[in-house]
């Protein structure tokens, strides 16, 4: 654990001292944000933007001062996987900080993020398995032939960097759930490791550990009001951080970890359970713009956490909120993995029900209902019984008060 602590150490110092540098860089060549620029967004005054490169140079710091470990030695003599690792990200930073500065068509972006996949299956950083949940048509682990497994392999890099993407829409949002996150995936990688079925020549530790780093390095900038934002640069290039850990864990083990019942604790599934906020995201945005006739590349504001601050909760409560939900899933992913008893989840499902009522009850929820009731009444008195509504009656308390 010492040897991860200084590589943490190592990519968050870096980043923290870099992004005040790229932030002045940034404001120097014009990457910066306008307000409302798209439907994503929320910002009200101009931001600079290219927060990335500041993670990716802690992340190469990182990697540099790793390799140099002996506790690594492992991870770096005779494995090509480090170098794939560094060119892919890499190239995923870079289609995003073109998409950053210059606006690339979503064709092209696609095309980065294939070739950034195609990087990292060339050298060797690939899924050989997949699991299928809760053993459904009775397939159990389904091996991959070596014509598939590229192609599964590209799907989920795609599938990851673009679920960072999208819910990149509020201040310290994406690097605080990547951060808990990749804390997770660090946590099971040493439980797997611990019982015998993780070598010590796997990235996938040393990757989410560093992930976590960068993403606490960026945070004093990036919380609301944002100083900087981290831009595609940033989100693609941390969706390789995040879907390289799941592609050596999950995709080169045909074993189950624990059998309890609740959950299927195959490897892939953990990170898939960790990394639900996103995923689930990515899902319902595909399905919402194909009902509603758009591009699935559109941007719009129908994101989760925009349906929360709709709900009348605040940038800083929306996204302490997801972090929570976040750090709940990936809770209940991992408890069972320690205490091996099903029913140790409990407290955590109690606890994201409090949170979901939490989110729908809140008093600043039912008096933003009443702030919209009364801009849509005719005569903007609010609601036509004239009852008072809360927003009277917390004003009409602070004039007392």
């Amino acid at each position: 654990m010492k040897g991860y602590a200084v590589i943490c150490a190592v990519a968050l110092g870096t980043t923290l001292v870099l992004t005040p540098i790229v932030r002045l860089l940034a404001i120097r060549f014009g990457a910066v944000v306008a307000p409302s620029s798209d439907a994503r967004h929320v910002h009200t005054k101009p931001t600079p933007t290219l927060g990335g490169a500041a993670m990716f140079m802690g992340f190469l710091a990182a990697m540099a001062v790793a390799s140099h470990m002996h506790q690594f030695r492992d991870m770096f003599v005779d494995n090509s996987e480090p170098v794939g690792l560094l060119l892919g990200a890499g190239v995923m930073f870079a289609t995003g900080a073109l998409d950053d500065l210059i606006e690339v068509s979503p064709p092209a972006k696609l095309a980065g993020q294939v070739l950034a996949a195609s990087v990292l299956w060339w050298f060797g950083v690939v899924m050989y398995f997949f699991r299928v949940p809760f053993n459904l048509f009775h397939t159990g682990v389904v091996v991959l032939s070596p014509d598939l497994a590229p192609l599964v392999t590209a799907l989920w890099v795609v599938l990851m960097t673009n679920a960072v993407n999208l819910i990149d829409g509020l201040d310290g949002l994406a690097a605080g759930i990547v951060a808990i996150a990749g804390g997770a995936l660090f946590l099971f990688a040493d439980r797997l490791f611990k019982a015998g079925y993780l070598g010590g020549d796997n990235i996938a530790p040393l990757v989410a550990i560093i992930a976590v780093g960068v993403c606490v390095g960026f945070l004093p900038f990036n919380w609301h009001p944002a100083k900087i934002i981290m831009g595609d640069a940033g989100a693609l290039f941390l969706g390789v951080l995040l879907a390289v850990p799941t592609i050596t864990i999950g995709g080169r083990t045909d074993f189950a970890f624990s059998g309890n019942t609740y959950f299927f604790f195959a490897p892939l599934a953990i990170p898939v359970v960790i990394l639900g906020v996103p995923i689930l995201d990515v899902g319902f945005s595909f399905v919402r713009r194909l009902v509603k006739r758009q591009h699935w590349h559109q941007a719009d504001a129908g994101h989760l956490h925009h349906r929360l601050m709709r709900l009348g909760h605040g940038q800083k409560r929306t996204v302490a909120m997801l972090w929570a939900w976040t750090a709940l899933l990936s809770a209940v992913a991992l408890v069972p993995t320690y205490t091996k008893e099903g029913n140790a989840i409990v407290p955590f499902v109690a606890a994201g029900l409090a949170l979901v009522l939490f989110a729908v009850f809140h008093p600043g929820v039912r008096g933003e209902r009443e702030k919209q009731e009364r801009a849509a009444h005719p005569t903007g008195q609010g609601p036509k019984d004239g009852s008072d509504s809360v927003v009277d009656l917390e004003q009409r308390r602070r004039q007392r008060a």
